[in-house]
């Protein structure tokens, strides 16, 4: 059995990393938290697993195969070294770093230590993600013309949390945590991007709580990422509009929602495929984040784990390159191209 070790249990260690850990069959041995309503969290939900105060006493637990990193973002790069050092394999929650050259200089680090390195992006394992990305392969859509996927929330009174108080440069913000998904969603379905443009706002947050890129990929198509915690109407999920018909999610499942025409049709069905006035629902692909941890525990048991790992830390570095280009569009108003460090000339 895979034995993990997981830093941080907060809405990302306790929600998302534990219960998929366990749920794909791996052993959550230690916990790194000082907090100590956490520590409670951690005997009442894992009460085999040790806890220990920080990242340098997780390290010494003995025999550890994993560690997961579900700490703030801010110290995602330090925290990759020190584990490096020690030895075991890690995952890194997303996003990478707070740009594309931290994000580098840590997998830089792995890659000589031959540590083998991932990135937790759950969001390709979703149900909605797989059915988009079938719909597109079918062809039924005929030639995309321009792909729009958004997050939006309705939150005006934001939650207390390091993501909503701390500064871009410390990990805070809606870009990159909400744009870390949508951009690397953009990029596995139309290819890397090449220029973006952006607008960013700060309503109710420290860092934005509102963001628009425009991104043109390399394969020609266009696409439109939105995210805000300040819609009172969320607008559609997902609309990719090709020449031959157009795909269209609702609201997010979980978010509420004025418009539940466009709802799901039933549980077995993810959006529609819509042309003019006629509609017809879609048939949902099925997906399970677990089979993140699933993955990487099997690339462990290879003699090549990091070519066997489910997402090429690499493709962490364009999505932070892209969110770089973002904040340099937003401040200058201006198209600006990407340039991913590491990338070839």
């Amino acid at each position: 059995m895979t034995r993990v070790g997981l830093v941080g249990y907060g809405s990302s260690g306790r929600t998302f990393h534990a219960p998929l850990v366990a749920a794909a069959g791996l052993e959550l041995v230690a916990v790194a938290t000082g907090n100590p309503e956490r520590v409670a969290q951690v005997g009442a939900d894992s009460p085999s697993a040790l806890v220990v105060p920080d990242l340098a006493g997780l390290l010494e637990v003995a025999d550890l195969d994993l560690v997961v990193l579900a700490s703030p973002t801010g110290v995602h790069a330090a925290q990759v070294a020190q584990v490096v050092a020690s030895g075991p394999a890690v995952v890194v929650d997303k996003p990478l770093a707070v740009d594309a050259s931290a994000a580098l200089e840590a997998v830089d680090v792995a890659a000589h230590e031959g540590v083998p390195l991932t990135v937790f992006q759950n969001r390709r394992y979703d149900p909605e993600f797989r059915t988009m990305q079938r719909v597109l392969a079918s062809g039924e859509l005929g030639q995309v013309l321009r792909a729009e996927l958004r997050w939006e929330r309705w939150r005006p009174v934001p939650k207390d949390r390091w993501r909503e108080n701390a500064a871009p440069g410390e990990g805070g913000g809606i870009l990159l945590d909400l744009f870390s998904h949508l951009v690397d969603q953009a990029v596995l379905m139309f290819g890397p991007v090449g220029t973006v443009y952006a607008e960013l706002a700060a309503h109710t947050t420290t860092a934005e709580d509102t963001a628009f890129l425009s991104c043109r990929h390399g394969s020609g198509v266009v696409s439109h990422l939105g995210a805000t915690s300040v819609s009172a109407a969320p607008g559609p999920r997902v609309r990719l509009l090709g020449d031959r018909a157009a795909y269209l999610i609702g609201a997010q499942r979980d978010e509420e929602t004025a418009f539940t025409e466009w709802q799901p049709a039933d549980a077995d069905h993810i959006g529609w495929l819509v042309r003019g006035s006629e509609r017809e629902p879609v048939r949902g692909e099925p997906g399970d984040q677990a089979d993140f941890y699933r993955e990487v525990a099997e690339a462990l048991r290879q003699d090549d784990p990091q070519a066997a790992m489910p997402v090429d830390p690499h493709d962490a570095v364009h999505v932070l390159a892209v969110l770089d280009a973002a904040r340099v569009s937003a401040t200058g108003g201006r198209v600006v191209e990407v340039i991913t460090p590491g990338d070839a000339p």
